[in-house]
Order: structure tokens, then sequence, then C-alpha cells
């Protein structure tokens, strides 16, 4: 399974109709909720935001008014086909007056987003854990340099991180760490 490097979009216009595709990796749920609601404000006057995710076994597909299964759907296929998972791809479409019948929206859609993920250097996703703990200041230049995300930094007696990492870099921490907690496993790219 992978996942996009970069968030992407790009504009495609067809019979006066404008089609504007993104392609954002996201790791949650609320991921996808700001991420769609940020969409919807900011293209509050298009005439439809169709979209589908893959996360982690969910998935979705969302048409928003077009004809059933020439949006979301299709849009949901090519990230399967492309084993894509944490990715939401998102087609906003501003109508042009010329009416494109289901075969032409179908492929309208696809293509929007076909043409990000082609151009797209893909990520392998792995198993990681979300770990959290305590290390003192002299031991900060021993902590693994590869497959590791630091996400949080707290500078006190000692720093306390909460990190994304892999299987492997688990023990090294553990040695390093007075204070060590596994959080959660994840699916995650480094």
């Amino acid at each position: 399974m992978y996942t996009i490097s970069n968030n992407k979009n790009n504009l495609i216009e067809i019979n006066k109709s404008k089609f504007i595709g993104f392609l954002i990796k996201v790791d949650s749920l609320e991921d996808i909720k700001t991420n769609l609601d940020k969409i919807k404000k900011e293209y509050n006057d298009a005439t439809h935001i169709c979209y589908a995710y893959k996360l982690d076994g969910m998935e979705k597909a969302f048409d928003d008014g077009e004809p059933s299964g020439t949006a979301g759907k299709p849009i949901l296929e090519l990230l399967k086909k492309n084993d894509l998972d944490h990715v939401i791809s998102i087609v906003v479409r501003y109508f042009g007056g010329i009416k494109l019948g289901a075969g032409g929206l179908l492929r309208a859609y696809v293509n929007t987003i076909n043409e990000l993920i082609k151009d797209e250097k893909l990520k392998e996703l792995v198993e990681a854990y979300k770990v959290k703990f305590e290390i003192s200041y002299d031991k900060v230049n021993l902590l693994p340099k590869e497959n590791i995300n630091i996400l949080y930094k707290e500078f006190d007696m000692n720093i306390i991180y909460e990190v994304i990492t892999s299987k492997e870099n688990i023990e090294q921490l553990k040695k390093l760490s007075s204070k060590f907690e596994i959080l959660n496993k994840v699916k995650t790219s480094f």
C-alpha cells in the first residue's frame, strides 16, 4: 500500500466546465474533515464538490449531486487501482453551461485525479508506532536518525518527545528513555 509524498492540485477545463482536483495526504478522519471544510469554504460558489478517500480500511465516495456513480465512485476506484491509502481526492466543479453526459463526467473526474497521481512519487506505507518518551539532554544525539517523525517536543528537566517510529527503533528508544509508552500502532511513510 502507498501514499503520496506531497499534496497537489490542478485545474482542467472541459467544454467550459472547470475541474479543480486535489490530492491530499491524511492521517485521520479529523484530517479529512478539516481538508473538506477548508475546500468547501474556499470554493463555496462551486457547482459540485465531489470526493473519495481511503484511510486504514475505511473508504467513502461522494457525488455531491452529480449523476450517481459519475464522480466519487470512479475517483475511489482510481485510488484502489493505484493501491493508495491515507489519501483524500477532491474535485471541485464549476459548470460551464455544456452538459457532458454521464460518460463525459466520469472521464473528467477520473482524468482530473489521474493527472495528479501519474506524476506523483508514491511512498510505501509501513506499520509504525506512536510513542511518548522522556530522555535526558545528554542523550539527544543518540536518538535514531532514520524512520522517526517527531510530532511533539517539550523541554523540561528532561526532553519529552512524542514520535512516530519504526518497530526497529523501539528497543533503542526504550534503552535511552527514563519513561517510555507506546500510544498506538499506526501506518505511515518515512
